[in-house]
C-alpha cells in the first residue's frame, strides 16, 4: 500500500522521531487502525536482518517474526511513546494496531515498542510524555529504569 493512500493514517514528519503516522480522522477507542506487514521469517533469518541493521522487526512467536522494513509497510513509521494511544495485537497470525483510547484527527499514533532492558541505553526515547523514562522499553521495565536513573 502506498502510505499516501491509507484512509485512516497520514504519514509526515514527527516531533518524536523521523516520520510518524497521524490520524486522518477521529478514531474511537478500540478501532483497528493499520496492519503491520512484511515477510514472515524464521528467527535465524530475523537475526540476520537485525545484524544487517533492520530495526523494523516484529516478533510473532518463538519461531517467526515479521521483517517490516519493506516499502509496503507504512505501519513501521508508528513511533514509540511511554504514554501510547495505541497498541499492537496479534489477530490470526497478523499484527494490527488498535486505538487504546479515542484519538483526535491530527494526533500522532503511538504504541509501546515493548523492548526488554537488553541494550536499552542504545534506544533513547524522545516521546515527550510526562511519564517518559528516556528509553524505549516495555511498560513492565519502567520501574527498573526509574530506580536505576531516578526518572
Amino acid at each position: 500500500m502506498n502510505p499516501a493512500d491509507h484512509p485512516l493514517v497520514a504519514f509526515k514528519t514527527s516531533a518524536i522521531h523521523g516520520t510518524g503516522g497521524f490520524a486522518r480522522v477521529n478514531l474511537p477507542k478500540g478501532k483497528r487502525i493499520i496492519e503491520y506487514v512484511g515477510p514472515k521469517l524464521s528467527q535465524a533469518d530475523l537475526q540476520e536482518e537485525l545484524d544487517a541493521g533492520n530495526a523494523y522487526i516484529f516478533i510473532l512467536d518463538e519461531d517467526v517474526g515479521i521483517a517490516g522494513s519493506v516499502a509496503w509497510n507504512p505501519a513501521r513509521f508508528l513511533n514509540h511513546s511511554c504514554e501510547p494511544n495505541g497498541e499492537s495485537r496479534m489477530v490470526r497470525g497478523r499484527i494490527w494496531f488498535y486505538a487504546l483510547r479515542a484519538i483526535r484527527a491530527g494526533e500522532e499514533l503511538t504504541h509501546n515498542y515493548s523492548h526488554g532492558l537488553g541494550g536499552y541505553l542504545d534506544r533513547p526515547c524522545h516521546c515527550g510524555a510526562a511519564t517518559c523514562v528516556r528509553f524505549r522499553v516495555a511498560a513492565k521495565q519502567v520501574a527498573t529504569l526509574r530506580k536505576r536513573h531516578g526518572v
